[in-house]
């Protein structure tokens, strides 16, 4: 009885300085250097600036953030109901076909 207690004890103690150890904050590892906190007027100046570069940003419009106008070609109702029966009769041939492993 005494060793199976001492023996789930030091398991228990070893489980538990591992969990301790892995939760130590080392300098340089986990946390962030310290630093002053911002003023209110270092936080307006920093939002302004963001403000101002975001407005440049929206003016000058890159090329890759407009929508592209090709991609939206309008079709009439016949080349539409025209493609809905091709792929219909497509479906319904399929779907007769004998299917793999299927006897014939």
């Amino acid at each position: 009885m005494k060793k199976s207690l001492l023996t789930l004890a030091l398991a228990l103690a070893s489980m538990l300085a591992v969990n301790a150890y892995a939760q130590k904050a080392a300098p340089g590892e986990d946390r962030a250097a310290p630093s002053a906190p911002s003023t209110k007027e270092e936080k307006a100046a920093a939002k302004d600036t963001r403000k101002t570069e975001g407005a440049k940003a929206a003016k000058s419009g890159a090329e890759s953030d407009k929508p592209s106008t090709t991609a939206s070609k309008k079709t009439s109702k016949a080349e539409k109901d025209a493609a809905k029966a091709k792929r219909k009769t497509e479906g319904t041939e399929a779907a007769k076909a004998p299917k793999k492993g299927e006897a014939q």
